[in-house]
Protein backbone atom coordinates (compact mmCIF):
# COMPACT_ATOMS: atom_id res chain seq x y z
CA UNK A 1 0.00 0.00 0.00
CA UNK A 2 1.48 3.51 -0.75
CA UNK A 3 1.74 6.02 1.91
CA UNK A 4 1.06 9.39 0.67
CA UNK A 5 1.36 12.59 2.38
CA UNK A 6 0.61 16.11 1.30
CA UNK A 7 3.27 18.64 2.54
CA UNK A 8 2.46 22.39 2.98
CA UNK A 9 5.18 24.41 3.30
CA UNK A 10 8.29 26.84 2.27
CA UNK A 11 10.42 25.96 -0.52
CA UNK A 12 14.19 27.63 -1.51
CA UNK A 13 15.90 27.31 -4.41
CA UNK A 14 19.06 26.51 -2.67
CA UNK A 15 19.48 24.48 0.12
CA UNK A 16 17.36 22.58 2.76
CA UNK A 17 14.10 24.15 4.58
CA UNK A 18 10.49 23.33 4.22
CA UNK A 19 9.33 21.06 1.73
CA UNK A 20 13.18 20.57 0.48
CA UNK A 21 14.07 19.73 4.41
CA UNK A 22 11.19 17.18 4.19
CA UNK A 23 10.13 15.56 1.29
CA UNK A 24 13.62 13.72 0.42
CA UNK A 25 13.53 11.77 4.03
CA UNK A 26 10.20 10.80 3.48
CA UNK A 27 10.52 9.54 0.43
CA UNK A 28 13.52 7.76 0.95
CA UNK A 29 11.82 5.88 3.97
CA UNK A 30 9.02 5.19 1.28
CA UNK A 31 6.36 7.81 1.34
CA UNK A 32 5.20 9.57 -1.62
CA UNK A 33 4.91 13.34 -1.24
CA UNK A 34 3.13 15.70 -2.56
CA UNK A 35 3.96 19.00 -2.48
CA UNK A 36 2.56 22.67 -2.55
CA UNK A 37 4.70 25.56 -1.59
CA UNK A 38 3.88 28.15 0.35
CA UNK A 39 6.61 30.67 -0.41
CA UNK A 40 9.03 30.16 -3.28
CA UNK A 41 12.84 31.63 -2.38
CA UNK A 42 15.89 31.42 -3.44
CA UNK A 43 17.43 30.75 -0.23
CA UNK A 44 16.56 30.71 3.21
CA UNK A 45 16.12 34.11 4.65
CA UNK A 46 19.56 33.63 7.24
CA UNK A 47 21.14 34.67 4.27
CA UNK A 48 22.38 38.52 3.30
CA UNK A 49 19.68 38.54 0.47
CA UNK A 50 17.00 36.74 -0.60
CA UNK A 51 14.20 36.66 -3.43
CA UNK A 52 11.02 35.05 -4.47
CA UNK A 53 7.38 34.84 -4.21
CA UNK A 54 4.23 34.26 -1.65
CA UNK A 55 1.55 31.86 -2.68
CA UNK A 56 -1.83 33.35 -1.84
CA UNK A 57 -4.67 31.92 0.04
CA UNK A 58 -6.62 31.83 -3.51
CA UNK A 59 -3.39 30.47 -5.28
CA UNK A 60 -3.53 27.23 -2.33
CA UNK A 61 -7.22 26.94 -3.05
CA UNK A 62 -6.42 26.86 -7.04
CA UNK A 63 -3.85 24.19 -6.68
CA UNK A 64 -6.28 22.10 -4.29
CA UNK A 65 -9.17 22.39 -6.56
CA UNK A 66 -6.93 20.96 -9.56
CA UNK A 67 -6.42 17.92 -7.43
CA UNK A 68 -9.83 17.05 -6.50
CA UNK A 69 -11.26 17.10 -9.83
CA UNK A 70 -8.83 14.37 -10.52
CA UNK A 71 -10.19 12.68 -7.42
CA UNK A 72 -6.84 12.36 -6.17
CA UNK A 73 -7.24 13.98 -3.03
CA UNK A 74 -6.79 11.08 -1.15
CA UNK A 75 -3.93 11.38 1.76
CA UNK A 76 -3.22 9.45 4.81
CA UNK A 77 -0.98 11.89 6.22
CA UNK A 78 -0.69 15.96 6.00
CA UNK A 79 2.47 18.01 7.33
CA UNK A 80 2.16 21.90 7.44
CA UNK A 81 5.27 24.38 8.23
CA UNK A 82 5.84 27.94 7.70
CA UNK A 83 3.11 30.28 7.26
CA UNK A 84 2.65 34.33 7.60
CA UNK A 85 -0.57 35.30 6.00
CA UNK A 86 -3.84 34.22 8.10
CA UNK A 87 -6.23 34.00 5.13
CA UNK A 88 -3.50 30.85 3.92
CA UNK A 89 -3.44 29.81 7.02
CA UNK A 90 -7.64 29.57 7.49
CA UNK A 91 -7.74 27.90 3.36
CA UNK A 92 -5.03 24.93 5.16
CA UNK A 93 -7.57 24.56 7.91
CA UNK A 94 -10.51 24.39 5.19
CA UNK A 95 -8.51 22.02 3.16
CA UNK A 96 -7.75 19.63 5.90
CA UNK A 97 -11.22 19.09 7.11
CA UNK A 98 -11.93 18.67 4.26
CA UNK A 99 -9.59 15.60 3.64
CA UNK A 100 -9.93 14.49 6.97
CA UNK A 101 -13.94 14.05 5.88
CA UNK A 102 -12.60 11.79 2.78
CA UNK A 103 -10.20 9.47 5.06
CA UNK A 104 -10.97 9.69 8.62
CA UNK A 105 -7.49 8.35 9.80
CA UNK A 106 -6.08 10.82 7.98
CA UNK A 107 -2.97 12.07 10.59
CA UNK A 108 -1.96 15.45 10.40
CA UNK A 109 1.60 16.41 11.51
CA UNK A 110 1.53 19.71 11.99
CA UNK A 111 4.73 21.99 13.06
CA UNK A 112 3.20 25.48 14.50
CA UNK A 113 6.25 27.55 13.24
CA UNK A 114 5.72 31.09 15.28
CA UNK A 115 9.30 31.55 16.65
CA UNK A 116 12.00 31.05 18.75
CA UNK A 117 13.66 32.38 22.18
CA UNK A 118 11.40 34.86 23.39
CA UNK A 119 10.35 36.30 20.27
CA UNK A 120 7.90 35.89 17.18
CA UNK A 121 9.00 35.69 13.47
CA UNK A 122 5.99 35.50 12.28
CA UNK A 123 2.88 38.25 12.46
CA UNK A 124 1.02 38.09 16.31
CA UNK A 125 -2.67 37.79 14.43
CA UNK A 126 -1.31 34.23 13.37
CA UNK A 127 -1.09 33.26 17.10
CA UNK A 128 -5.35 33.00 17.46
CA UNK A 129 -5.73 30.82 13.57
CA UNK A 130 -3.15 28.25 15.02
CA UNK A 131 -4.37 27.80 18.73
CA UNK A 132 -8.27 28.22 17.70
CA UNK A 133 -8.50 26.56 14.50
CA UNK A 134 -5.12 24.54 13.60
CA UNK A 135 -3.77 22.85 16.18
CA UNK A 136 -7.55 21.04 17.61
CA UNK A 137 -7.05 19.31 13.90
CA UNK A 138 -3.08 18.44 14.74
CA UNK A 139 -2.88 15.03 15.56
CA UNK A 140 0.90 15.37 16.17
CA UNK A 141 2.12 18.86 17.25
CA UNK A 142 5.75 19.73 17.31
CA UNK A 143 6.01 23.32 19.09
CA UNK A 144 9.28 24.51 20.46
CA UNK A 145 9.11 25.85 24.07
CA UNK A 146 8.21 29.31 22.82
CA UNK A 147 5.41 27.97 20.72
CA UNK A 148 4.30 25.39 23.39
CA UNK A 149 4.18 29.00 25.79
CA UNK A 150 2.39 30.71 23.27
CA UNK A 151 -0.25 28.15 22.35
CA UNK A 152 -1.03 27.63 25.70
CA UNK A 153 -0.13 30.94 27.77
CA UNK A 154 1.83 28.63 30.35
CA UNK A 155 5.44 29.44 30.99
CA UNK A 156 7.65 26.69 31.66
CA UNK A 157 10.80 26.85 33.75
CA UNK A 158 10.76 23.19 35.14
CA UNK A 159 10.31 19.42 33.63
CA UNK A 160 6.95 19.54 35.53
CA UNK A 161 5.82 23.12 33.83
CA UNK A 162 6.29 20.88 30.89
CA UNK A 163 4.66 17.96 31.48
CA UNK A 164 1.48 20.16 32.62
CA UNK A 165 1.55 22.08 29.39
CA UNK A 166 2.06 18.84 27.28
CA UNK A 167 -0.99 17.76 28.54
CA UNK A 168 -2.92 21.33 28.09
CA UNK A 169 -1.99 20.61 24.33
CA UNK A 170 -3.67 17.40 24.32
CA UNK A 171 -6.35 18.53 25.66
CA UNK A 172 -6.87 21.29 22.94
CA UNK A 173 -6.88 17.97 20.45
CA UNK A 174 -3.04 16.25 19.38
CA UNK A 175 -2.57 12.92 20.91
CA UNK A 176 1.36 13.24 20.21
CA UNK A 177 3.23 16.41 21.20
CA UNK A 178 7.03 16.62 21.02
CA UNK A 179 8.69 19.75 22.57
CA UNK A 180 11.25 19.86 19.91
CA UNK A 181 13.90 22.13 21.88
CA UNK A 182 13.58 23.76 25.61
CA UNK A 183 15.37 25.90 27.93
CA UNK A 184 15.21 23.37 30.56
CA UNK A 185 18.89 22.46 31.67
CA UNK A 186 19.83 18.69 31.27
CA UNK A 187 20.62 16.43 33.84
CA UNK A 188 24.06 15.36 31.49
CA UNK A 189 25.02 19.62 31.23
CA UNK A 190 25.26 22.12 29.56
CA UNK A 191 26.34 20.36 26.33
CA UNK A 192 23.13 19.11 25.94
CA UNK A 193 19.46 20.39 24.63
CA UNK A 194 16.60 18.75 26.38
CA UNK A 195 13.37 17.78 24.26
CA UNK A 196 10.52 16.43 25.54
CA UNK A 197 7.50 14.00 24.33
CA UNK A 198 3.94 13.02 25.41
CA UNK A 199 1.84 10.85 23.76
CA UNK A 200 -1.68 9.58 24.24
CA UNK A 201 -2.91 6.30 23.42
CA UNK A 202 -6.55 4.53 23.44
CA UNK A 203 -6.53 1.12 24.20
CA UNK A 204 -8.67 -1.59 22.63
CA UNK A 205 -10.94 -1.17 26.43
CA UNK A 206 -11.55 2.40 25.48
CA UNK A 207 -9.05 3.54 28.27
CA UNK A 208 -6.54 6.15 27.53
CA UNK A 209 -2.67 5.15 28.42
CA UNK A 210 0.06 8.34 28.24
CA UNK A 211 3.77 8.02 27.91
CA UNK A 212 5.87 11.08 28.28
CA UNK A 213 9.59 10.78 27.90
CA UNK A 214 12.86 13.39 28.07
CA UNK A 215 15.80 13.40 25.43
CA UNK A 216 19.17 14.92 25.59
CA UNK A 217 20.28 16.31 22.47
CA UNK A 218 24.35 16.76 22.36
CA UNK A 219 24.25 20.47 21.22
CA UNK A 220 25.98 21.84 18.54
CA UNK A 221 27.61 25.14 18.09
CA UNK A 222 26.14 26.64 15.18
CA UNK A 223 22.87 27.74 13.82
CA UNK A 224 21.21 24.96 11.35
CA UNK A 225 18.54 26.20 9.27
CA UNK A 226 16.32 23.77 8.12
CA UNK A 227 16.53 21.04 11.41
CA UNK A 228 12.70 21.40 12.57
CA UNK A 229 11.27 21.00 9.31
CA UNK A 230 13.35 17.93 8.68
CA UNK A 231 12.32 16.84 12.73
CA UNK A 232 8.56 17.09 11.81
CA UNK A 233 8.98 15.02 8.72
CA UNK A 234 10.78 12.12 10.34
CA UNK A 235 8.80 12.03 13.37
CA UNK A 236 5.98 11.40 10.64
CA UNK A 237 7.94 8.53 9.70
CA UNK A 238 8.84 7.32 12.69
CA UNK A 239 5.31 7.41 14.33
CA UNK A 240 4.16 5.40 10.82
CA UNK A 241 6.35 2.87 11.57
CA UNK A 242 6.19 2.47 15.73
CA UNK A 243 2.77 4.23 16.10
CA UNK A 244 3.06 3.30 20.22
CA UNK A 245 6.65 3.88 20.48
CA UNK A 246 7.90 7.97 20.84
CA UNK A 247 11.49 7.36 21.16
CA UNK A 248 12.35 8.64 17.90
CA UNK A 249 15.09 11.30 18.69
CA UNK A 250 17.98 9.78 17.53
CA UNK A 251 17.25 10.68 13.48
CA UNK A 252 18.30 13.84 14.14
CA UNK A 253 21.17 13.83 15.66
CA UNK A 254 22.72 12.40 13.11
CA UNK A 255 22.43 14.64 10.53
CA UNK A 256 23.28 17.67 12.77
CA UNK A 257 26.90 15.36 13.21
CA UNK A 258 26.77 14.41 9.14
CA UNK A 259 26.55 18.48 8.72
CA UNK A 260 29.84 19.04 10.82
CA UNK A 261 31.83 16.93 8.69
CA UNK A 262 31.22 19.43 5.62
CA UNK A 263 32.00 22.30 7.49
CA UNK A 264 34.18 24.02 5.43
CA UNK A 265 34.59 27.10 7.92
CA UNK A 266 37.96 25.97 9.09
CA UNK A 267 39.22 26.43 12.85
CA UNK A 268 37.89 29.55 14.70
CA UNK A 269 35.97 30.83 11.59
CA UNK A 270 32.13 31.01 11.42
CA UNK A 271 30.61 29.14 8.75
CA UNK A 272 29.07 30.93 6.51
CA UNK A 273 25.13 30.41 5.40
CA UNK A 274 26.03 28.54 2.46
CA UNK A 275 28.26 25.94 4.81
CA UNK A 276 25.37 25.35 7.05
CA UNK A 277 22.97 24.15 5.14
CA UNK A 278 21.72 20.15 5.71
CA UNK A 279 23.56 17.85 3.50
CA UNK A 280 20.38 15.93 2.75
CA UNK A 281 21.86 13.77 0.11
CA UNK A 282 25.43 12.88 1.67
CA UNK A 283 23.07 11.32 4.99
CA UNK A 284 20.54 9.29 2.69
CA UNK A 285 22.23 6.13 4.87
CA UNK A 286 21.46 7.23 8.16
CA UNK A 287 18.42 8.52 7.24
CA UNK A 288 17.13 4.94 6.10
CA UNK A 289 18.98 2.91 8.83
CA UNK A 290 19.70 5.67 11.96
CA UNK A 291 22.13 4.71 14.74
CA UNK A 292 20.55 5.50 17.99
CA UNK A 293 22.84 7.73 19.29
CA UNK A 294 19.91 10.11 21.18
CA UNK A 295 18.41 7.93 24.65
CA UNK A 296 15.19 8.74 25.31
CA UNK A 297 13.93 8.16 29.32
CA UNK A 298 10.58 7.74 29.97
CA UNK A 299 9.24 10.18 32.19
CA UNK A 300 5.70 8.46 33.25
CA UNK A 301 3.47 6.02 32.38
CA UNK A 302 -0.15 6.55 33.49
CA UNK A 303 -3.49 4.89 32.21
CA UNK A 304 -6.74 6.47 33.13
Amino acid sequence: MECRVLSIQSHVVRGYVGNKSATFPLQVLGFEVDSINSVQFSNHTGYAHWKGQVLTAEELNELYEGIKLNKVNHYDYILTGYSRDTSFLEMVVDIIKELKEANPSLVYVCDPVMGDHGAMYVPEYLLPVYRDKVVPLADILTPNQFEAELLTGRKITTEEDAVEVMDLLHKMGPKTVVLTSSDLPSKRGDQFLVALGSQTIVKPDGTNTSQKICIDIPKVDAVFVGTGDLFAALLLAWTHHHPKDLKVGSTLDFSIKKLMKYELAGPGKRPSPAQLELRMVQSKADIENPAIVVEAKVLQKSSH
